[in-house]
């Protein structure tokens, strides 16, 4: 049961995709296409606006495989990776209206600096990051080390520029603490710290907060299946 409970509330931890489809035609963008990203059974999607933009919203974090459909043409093999509470930017589609599978691709986000809710960039590190990590057996050495807004004191408590010993959030899984606690870095799936421009439902601290997702059994399975291949 206990085992349930942790995969359910880790899949409760979503982000966002963003992008845009352009016709590789004219360079115009296309309005009415649908970007859509299926997880098992579940699908999730978004129509383009005027200017060509989607953004799917509530994704559970990981790595998929998205799919453009406009009228009756299609582009799939679009590879995407969903950071937690955070935007994956697909960047610039361009898409050839008349052949399937066709497909240019602009990047315009960096790998691992993402805006948060058009806000201050946050640090991130995913399961590959941590691998060669030294600092990976220690949650606050691990921290300090992604920003240097970030210190220990003395007695061990984690302190952020600005703000006061102890004032910062520690979220695993979706639940928050103010205590900071070890968790075996083979088990995590992606760690972020915010240093500022907090959320709205981090909003109980003033100073900070590190967010961690630990791997679930839908990342395993994933992992698995992609060294199959």
């Amino acid at each position: 049961m206990l085992i349930l409970a942790g995969n359910t509330i880790a899949q409760s931890v979503t982000g966002d995709i963003i992008g845009k489809v352009m016709n590789f035609n004219d360079d115009k963008p296309l309005q009415n296409a649908r970007a859509v990203v299926e997880d098992q059974d579940k699908k999730y999607y978004a129509m383009t606006d005027a200017d060509g933009r989607f953004r799917i919203s509530s994704v559970p974090v990981g790595k998929y495989t998205m799919y453009i459909v406009f009228r009756t043409d299609s582009l799939k093999g679009i590879p995407v990776d969903v950071p937690i509470e955070a935007y994956c930017n697909v960047g610039t589609i361009m898409m050839n209206t008349n052949a399937v599978q066709t497909m240019k691709t602009v990047p315009v986000a960096t790998a691992r600096i993402r805006l948060i809710y058009g806000e201050l960039p946050v640090k991130e590190l995913t399961s590959k990051d941590l691998v060669h990590n030294a600092n990976k057996f220690d949650i606050k050495t691990l921290a300090t080390s992604m920003s240097s807004e970030i210190k220990v004191d003395d007695d061990g408590q984690l302190m952020f520029r600005g703000a006061r010993k102890g004032d910062m959030i520690y979220v695993l899984d979706g639940i928050k603490s103010n205590e900071v606690f070890s968790v075996p870095s083979c088990s995590i799936n992606r760690m972020m710290v915010y240093t500022g421009g907090l959320p709205a439902k981090y909003g109980d601290t003033l100073g900070g907060a590190i967010v961690v997702e630990t791997k679930s059994y839908f990342d395993l399975y994933r992992a698995y299946m992609s060294n199959q291949e």
